[in-house]
């Protein structure tokens, strides 16, 4: 499917009709999503590496993570959308290339250092986001991740909305303050001026209603993961019941 499909889902949306896009991890999973009738799907890295046997941001060798979004994006005809961390270090043009031989319309890209886990100067990351926008020129939609809310140390609305202000001019189509507070995404929205990606969680408001409160799209890291390793270890202990 066509970038062009995947990003006109983020636009013309009611406040409470969010694009809600589930995680795959494997080919399975992206099925299972898939028949559900969700019309994209967004891959975490942290259920990827988990299923590949690595710890989240430890380390998931590209070559590893790209096979497993390639296996997705050949299994399924929906858009994917492709959470790869930082980058992996690879040069813009090197990661764009390797994103598209994969088969991936989209994108999430971190503003925390891999090495550091210290917010990267917004600058810096401005600049790296707009190499990559230059080097996929339409052909990625691009989502930059704002680690303000577990990385800055006294994190508010607008030290995340003067980070993704850089981001949108840097060329972004989306942003993505990962755990920003339910109530501060309509103020986000509205100073970045671009569609606004929340986490949704078992413990907080509804895919519909985040979206009432400012989000246009809905992902959930790592979280279906865990919630189907919940069930499965349900399972593996009924099992000597």
């Amino acid at each position: 499917m066509s970038v062009e499909t995947f990003r006109a889902l983020h636009h013309g949306r009611a406040a409470g009709d969010p694009l809600i896009l589930p995680g795959p991890w494997d080919v399975a999973s992206a099925r299972v999503f898939v028949d559900a009738g969700f019309p994209a799907l967004a891959t975490p890295s942290m259920a990827i590496a988990a299923s590949l046997g690595y710890s989240d941001g430890q380390g998931t060798p590209p070559a590893e993570m790209f096979a497993a979004i390639a296996r997705i994006t050949r299994a399924v005809e929906v858009p994917v959308s492709a959470d790869v961390e930082a980058g992996y270090g690879l040069p813009p043009a090197e990661l764009v290339e390797r994103v598209l031989e994969a088969g991936a319309v989209g994108v999430n890209l971190e503003d925390s250092d891999p090495a550091t886990h210290a917010l990267v100067e917004p600058k810096r990351q401005a600049d790296y986001l707009a190499a990559v926008r230059a080097a996929a020129g339409d052909d990625l939609f691009v989502n930059a991740r704002i680690d303000t809310y577990v990385r800055d140390g006294d994190p508010s609305p607008d030290r995340t909305i003067e980070r993704g202000k850089h981001y949108a001019a840097a060329g972004a189509d989306g942003v993505y303050p990962i755990f920003a507070p339910p109530e501060h995404l309509r103020v986000i929205a509205d100073g970045i001026g671009l569609p606004v990606n929340a986490v949704g969680r078992p413990d907080g408001p509804s895919p519909r209603e985040l979206g009432r409160m400012g989000a246009t799209r809905i992902t959930f890291g790592g979280g279906l993961h865990l919630r189907t390793l919940a069930t499965l270890k349900t399972i593996a202990e009924q099992l000597t019941a």
